[in-house]
Formats: structure tokens, C-alpha cells, sequence
């Protein structure tokens, strides 16, 4: 099959989460499994920079268009990706393709590019990723797009793609039928994790102490991932249970919560027990999952975060919030612990049982690496995305 992914952000663009990687994964898993996949997406790396690679680029044998972003002031302020280029471009080369895979849901690109391909009679698919709701920022404009474009995009997709059970009620909720729901998880590249870094790397590199143990959370720091519980967790955990073997590192990029994330802790007076080590890649990703003890994730909303997978995949087991999705990936008891958003006394209990618990912490963290390999792995979640490709195209 032709295929056309269709998504604001790719890879080297990791600072804008999950999607990103996602796209990525499954677009090298159809093309070698033979499809023929292309990539039309944004010249937008961060905040602050564009991807320096030029127009159309060949990853790992996925064809992928970097069409110019407008500004990024709007990509930084509002995360409102404009590409006036991609108009003529699908205007003439939409119609080529078998099938298109829209991913997120209130873009720009996704409008053109569902427009052209109705008019061209190729189907598409359209997978949210957790965007469907009204929630934190500019739920008033989310209401005009959705009242504009969202329903109209929803109402003549082929077929939607939800992660969990969680999204696919919120599609319900949007007057998607039932008969064009298809529930596929996000995947994870298991070669990635075959062969982990030695333990020691993450903690020599930052001068953590090596008795020293350490909570982690991986991901954007934004309001919404609850890292301000986290902090006061922490120093519940430290000055209140008199708890002082620990570190917490909160690795990620700024999505506006920063400053306000090291005043807090500025403010409790952990800030030299709190290290802000920014994004992290590749080998010095996997070295700091495999020198802490566990994954933190106490978010006030969630749909399905790939550094869980991540986590599980490195053999961590996760303490999140019992919302959203995250209800359905940590198997509270088995692979981690579930506590109520927002409770900072639960939260540290929480934290406070694992670190003094090594042998719960190694049988969930093996655990949960079981139950990444079992149910989420690239290949798998790929074959099922294949056959709602295969019946969109079939219709």
C-alpha cells in the first residue's frame, strides 16, 4: 500500500511529545513490512528552532516532507503549526496515495489534507492521541474548531484509531459510531531495550551519589504531567517521613511549566536534592530509566504515554495517577502503583513503600517488562493497524 502519515511534528522534533515517536515507529514497521510510506509534516525541531534537513528527506526508507512552518512563535505560544506550502503539494499528490493517517486532530494539516483526500476519493483514518477533550488550554477555540472542521473531520473518516477504552468513549462522546472504532495501543520498538546500558552511567554523569536512589519522571514538563505534585511529594517524603536516600531527577523539555516546576522546589527547599536535567536521548535516556528505582507519572490527565512503555521496557515500575488511561497500562499491584490525582500524602506513601522495598520494586519492574513484550510490542500493534488500513481501503 501507498500510505501517507500525516502528523504537526517528526523525529528530530522529540520536544513535542508522544505522537512524534509514534508516527515514527509505526511508519518504519510498515515500511519493512513493504508498504510504501510517506510523511507530510513540519520543519518545527523545538520551540525555538526548525529541522535543518531540507524539503523532502529519506528516514530510514520513510519519504518525509518538511514543509516550512509559518512561525514558530505560533508552534511556542499557541503549539498552532501553519504550512502554507502543503496546500499546491496536496492539491496535486494526495490523490496518489491508498490510504491516509491523520494523527492528532485539531491541525491545519489535518483539514487540507482530509479535504484533498475526500475530493480524491482515498480514505482516511484519524487517531487523536489523547486530544479529543476540552481540557487546560483554549478549550473556547478547541469548541470553534471542533464546531468548524472537528466534527466534519470526524464524520467522514473511514476509520478513528483510539488508544484505550478512555478514548474511545470520548470519540462516542463526539458522535463517532461504534462500527468505526478500531482500539490500538501505541507500540514500542523492543530491539531498543534488548541491550541496556550497565548500571552507574546516569548517576556518575550528574555526581549522584551511588547509595544514592533515584525517583524519576520522564516527560514534558507542562501542568498537566502533575510535576508540581511530584515535587511536593518529594519534600513530604524527605522532611516530613525524614526520608533522605533520595534523589528526583525530572528529565524533559520545557512546555512552559519550568520555571514555575524550580520555584516550587526553590520554595520547599529541595532545590540541591531536585535535578532539572532537561531532554534527554537515546543511550542517556536509557541510562537514567536504568539507574532509578521507578517511573513517576501523577498527571491530572493522561491517554497514553509512551514513557511508560518505556519505563516497563527498562524493567521500572510505574507510580501514576488513576486517571484516564493510565488506569488501563499500570496494573495497580502487578506492574506499579495507582494513586488518587493530586494527593500529595498518597503519593509519597506511594513512593515511600517501593524505595523501601527492593524486592516489590524488581517483581514489578519484571513484571511489567513481561507485559510490554506481551501486549505492546512495534510488530504487533502494526499488524493490527494494517487490517483497518486494509478495510478503509476496502469500503
Amino acid at each position: 500500500m501507498r500510505i501517507l502519515q500525516v502528523v504537526p511534528c517528526f523525529p528530530p522534533a522529540y520536544t513535542f511529545g508522544g505522537p512524534v515517536k509514534v508516527v515514527y515507529q509505526i511508519s518504519r514497521e510498515l515500511v519493512r513490512r513493504g508498504h510504501e510510506v510517506a510523511v507530510y509534516t513540519t520543519d518545527v525541531k523545538g520551540f525555538d528552532s526548525r529541522v535543518n534537513l531540507g524539503h523532502v528527506k529519506f528516514v530510514d526508507g520513510i519519504k518525509v516532507y518538511y514543509f516550512k512552518n509559518l512561525t514558530l512563535m505560533l508552534a511556542k505560544k499557541f503549539k498552532l503549526f501553519i504550512t502554507p506550502q502543503l496546500v499546491l503539494h496536496a492539491k496535486s499528490e494526495v490523490g496518489k496515495f491508498d490510504i491516509v493517517h491523520l494523527h492528532e486532530y485539531r491541525t491545519f494539516q489535518n483539514i487540507l489534507v482530509a479535504h484533498y483526500a475526500k475530493k480524491h476519493d482515498v480514505p482516511y483514518v484519524l487517531q487523536a492521541h489523547g486530544s479529543l477533550p476540552r481540557i487546560m488550554a483554549w478549550p473556547r477555540l478547541k469548541w470553534i474548531y471542533d464546531v468548524l472542521f472537528g466534527y466534519r473531520l470526524l464524520r467522514d473518516s473511514s476509520k478513528v484509531i483510539a488508544l484505550n477504552h478512555v478514548e474511545a468513549k470520548q470519540y462516542k462522546a463526539m458522535g463517532v459510531p461504534e462500527e468505526k472504532l478500531a482500539i490500538i495501543p501505541n507500540g514500542i520498538n523492543l530491539s531498543e531495550y534488548a541491550k541496556l546500558p550497565p548500571k552507574g552511567n546516569f548517576k556518575k554523569k550528574f555526581n549522584i551519589p551511588e547509595e544514592k536512589k533515584i525517583i524519576l519522571y520522564l516527560g514534558r514538563i507542562h501542568r498537566i504531567k502533575g510535576v508540581d505534585f511530584l515535587i511536593k511529594a518529594y519534600a513530604y517524603l524527605k522532611n516530613e517521613m525524614n526520608y533522605k536516600n533520595a534523589v528526583l531527577v525530572i528529565a524533559g523539555p520545557d512546555d512552559g511549566y519550568l520555571k514555575e516546576a524550580q520555584g516550587i522546589a526553590n520554595s520547599l527547599g529541595i532545590s540541591k536534592n531536585v535535578l532539572f536535567t532537561g531532554q534527554l536521548y537515546g543511550r542517556d535516556k536509557l541510562e537514567v530509566y536504568v539507574d532509578s528505582e521507578f517511573y513517576v507519572l501523577p498527571s491530572r490527565y493522561e491517554t497514553f504515554p509512551m514513557a511508560a512503555l518505556e519505563a516497563y521496557a527498562c524493567g521500572k515500575p510505574i507510580i501514576a495517577s488513576n486517571v484516564g488511561g493510565l488506569r488501563e497500562l499500570v496494573v495497580n499491584g502487578e506492574t506499579g502503583l495507582l494513586i488518587d490525582v493530586g494527593d500529595i500524602d498518597q503519593l509519597a506513601k506511594a513512593i515511600h513503600s517501593l524505595l523501601n522495598n527492593e524486592a516489590e520494586v524488581e517483581k514489578m519492574g519484571s513484571k511489567g517488562m513481561q507485559y510490554v513484550k506481551s501486549n505492546f510490542s512495534i510488530e504487533k500493534v502494526v499488524e493490527r493497524l494494517e487490517k483497518v488500513y486494509e478495510e478503509a481501503v476496502e469500503k
